[in-house]
C-alpha cells in the first residue's frame, strides 16, 4: 500500500529488545525460508541479546518469526541506505521484496506512518491492544533534502520549447516539489521519496512529461560545423584494430565487470575495486586486466568446437592507485589453436610464442615505435615462466606478451592460450616520419655467427652490435638461433646478418674488417661470446 518494507516478530521470543549491528564474520542465521546461511562481516543485522534475528531489509529470521502460537508481535519499519542492502540478498541466492525496495530507494519520511496504518490493519482485522511506537531517528545519517536548480534557458533548450512560468511552477508543485523562483528560473526540492530527481535533466523530464510530449514541437538540431585539427603524431584507435583485422584477428567486446576470483588467479598482487551493487556474484569487481575477459571468452569459444581462436579487444582498465582509480586504455589479444587456418599446403602447428610477438611488433611498427621497443624476459603470474616477456618502449613499461601459465590453462580447459596487453598511449603517440636521403654509395653485407650462453638474451647481443656500428649500420637481421650438435650444453649460436652503408663514400674492405673486429672484442668483454667455428 505505501511501498515500506517491514518485518514482524513474535515479541515472546525476544530477549531483551532489538538493535541493529554488522554480523561478525561466521555468524549463521536460519532464514523464514529454513536455510541457513553463513554470513559476511558488512552484512547487517536485526538482533537482540541472544543473536542475529533477521538479515537486515532481505529476510526474517526463523527464530523470531511469527507462528500460530504467537500472541505478541512486534512490527520494525526502518530506513537502510540502497548502499547497505545492495548485492546482499544475491550474495546469498535471494531475491525478496523487500531487498529489491531497499536497493532502489525506500522513503526516510516513511516509516512511522507505515507501522501506524500497518497496527489499524490489524487492529481492524484481528483485534488486539497496541502498543506504544517507539522511534529512533540520526537525523545526521538520513539523506538530505536536495536542491536542484531549473535553469529557464535550459528548460526551453532541452524541450524545444517556452513553457509559461506559471505552467512550470504548477506542475512542479503538483507533484509535490518545493519550488522557489530565482532569477535564472527555479530552485526545486524533490520530496524525498523522489529518488530519481537529482539533476536539472530530471525535472525537465518530468516538466516535458505533464505538458504533454505530443505538444512538443518537432525541430531539426542545428549544429556549427568546424573542422577538428588531426595531430599527424596521434595513432587513431582504429588504425590499431584496422591491423589486427586485417592480420586475421576479431574484435571482441567483454564486461568490464568480472569475476573476483578468477581475476585474482590472475593478477594476485592486485586489489580491485569492488561494486556495491553487482549485476551477478561473477561481476563482483572491475577488471584490472582485459584478459579475464579474453579467457573467458576463448573457453566459451573453444567449448563450441571453435578450434582457432584469435581474438582482442580494446577499452579501460581500472587501476587503484594511492586512493583513487587510474582508468588505463589498454589494447589486448588471446590466442589458441594452429598457427594458420587449416588448408591443404600447410601444416597443423600449435602457434607458439613467436607468432604473437610477431603481431606485436606489427602494432608497434604502426606507429613507428619497433626501433625504440625491447622485449624483456620477466615473470608474470598469469604467464608462463620462460615464456613471458615484458615489452619496454622507449626504456618505459608498456605492456606484457606471452604463454598461459599452464595451471590455469588446466582450469579453463583450452589447451595452450598465448596472451598479449599493451598500454594505448604510447602507441597512440605516432612518430611523424622525417626524410632521409638515400646513399649514392653500395651497401655491404656481412654475417657474423657467435656463440653465447643460453642465458644471454638475443636483444642484448643486437644492442650492443647496434652500438659498435653507429650510423654506418642501415639494417641488422637475426636469421639463426641454434643450438644442436657441434655447439656445448648450455651454449646457443646466433647468426647475425649486417648491412651496412656510409652516405659520403664507399665503404672498403678494411673498413668492415675493423669494424667486425670491434663487434666482436666488445661481444667477448660483454658477454664472453666467442666466434663459431
Amino acid at each position: 500500500e505505501l511501498g515500506q518494507p517491514m518485518h514482524a516478530f513474535d515479541l515472546a521470543r525476544l530477549q531483551g529488545g532489538i538493535c541493529v549491528r554488522r554480523a561478525t564474520a561466521g555468524e549463521k542465521i536460519t532464514l523464514l525460508d529454513g536455510r541457513e546461511v553463513e554470513l559476511d562481516d558488512d552484512v547487517l543485522l536485526i538482533a537482540d541479546r541472544q543473536g542475529p534475528l533477521a538479515m537486515a531489509g532481505v529476510m526474517g529470521g526463523e527464530h523470531s518469526g511469527v507462528g500460530e502460537t504467537t500472541t505478541d508481535i512486534l512490527l520494525e519499519s526502518a530506513f537502510f541506505t540502497p548502499t547497505t542492502i545492495a548485492g546482499r540478498a544475491r550474495r546469498y541466492g535471494m531475491q525478496t521484496d523487500s531487498s529489491f525496495r531497499f536497493e532502489r530507494g525506500v522513503d526516510p519520511e516513511l516509516q512511522r506512518r507505515a507501522t501506524e496504518r500497518a497496527t489499524a490493519l490489524l487492529l481492524e482485522i484481528a483485534g488486539g491492544r497496541p502498543g506504544p511506537v517507539v522511534e529512533v531517528v540520526s537525523e545526521a545519517h538520513l539523506p538530505a533534502p536536495r536542491s536542484v536548480l531549473l535553469r529557464r534557458t535550459r528548460l526551453e533548450m532541452i524541450l524545444g520549447v517556452a513553457i509559461d512560468d506559471q505552467e512550470v511552477d504548477g506542475i512542479l508543485r503538483r507533484l509535490g516539489m518545493a519550488v522557489e523562483p530565482v532569477a535564472e528560473g527555479w530552485r526545486v526540492t524533490a520530496p524525498p521519496f523522489r529518488f530519481d530527481i537529482a539533476i536539472e535533466v530530471d525535472l525537465i523530464e518530468e516538466i516535458g512529461r505533464i505538458h504533454g510530449y505530443d505538444r512538443l514541437p518537432s525541430r531539426e538540431p542545428r549544429g556549427r560545423m568546424a573542422m577538428a585539427p588531426v595531430s599527424e603524431a596521434r595513432l587513431p584507435h582504429a588504425r590499431l584494430r584496422g591491423l589486427l583485422v586485417d592480420r586475421g584477428w576479431q574484435e571482441v567486446i567483454t564486461y568490464s565487470f568480472v569475476e573476483e576470483e578468477w581475476q585474482r588467479r590472475l593478477l594476485p598482487e592486485r586489489q580491485p575495486l569492488a561494486l556495491a551493487n553487482p549485476i551477478s556474484a561473477d561481476m563482483g569487481v572491475m577488471r584490472l586486466s582485459l584478459w579475464p575477459g579474453l579467457l573467458r571468452t576463448v573457453a566459451w569459444n573453444r567449448n563450441r568446437q571453435q578450434d582457432r581462436v584469435r581474438i582482442f579487444e580494446t577499452g579501460l582498465c581500472f587501476v587503484p592507485e594511492e586512493g583513487e582509480v587510474a582508468q588505463i586504455a589498454r589494447i589486448g589479444g588471446a590466442w589458441s589453436g594452429a598457427r594458420y587456418p587449416e588448408q591443404w599446403g600447410l601444416g597443423s602447428e600449435a602457434a607458439d610464442f613467436f607468432d604473437i610477438k610477431g603481431d606485436v611488433e606489427a602494432l608497434l611498427a604502426l606507429g613507428g615505435h619497433l626501433g625504440e621497443a625491447r622485449f624483456e624476459a620477466a615473470e608474470h603470474p598469469a604467464l608462463h615462466p620462460g615464456q613471458s616477456a615484458r615489452v619496454l618502449i622507449g626504456g618505459r613499461p608498456a605492456g606484457w606478451l606471452g604463454m598461459l601459465h599452464p595451471s590455469l590453462q588446466a582450469s579453463l580447459e583450452t589447451g595452450p592460450v598465448l596472451l598479449f596487453e599493451l598500454d594505448l598511449a604510447p602507441l597512440e603517440e605516432a612518430r611523424i616520419a622525417r626524410y632521409r636521403s638515400l646513399s649514392h654509395y653500395p651497401a655491404i653485407r656481412r654475417d657474423l655467427a657467435v656463440v653465447v650462453s643460453e642465458e644471454t638474451p638475443a636483444e642484448a647481443v643486437l644492442e650492443s652490435v647496434r652500438e659498435a656500428c653507429g650510423e654506418w649500420l642501415v639494417e641488422l637481421r637475426l636469421f639463426d638461433d641454434y643450438r644442436g650438435q657441434g655447439i656445448e650444453s648450455g651454449q646457443k649460436s646466433l647468426a647475425l646478418g649486417l648491412i651496412l652503408q656510409d652516405s659520403s663514400r664507399t665503404l672498403t674492405d678494411s673498413d668492415v674488417d675493423g669494424l667486425m673486429e670491434r663487434i666482436v672484442s666488445g661481444l667477448g668483454e660483454q658477454f664472453g661470446a666467442t666466434l663459431r667455428d
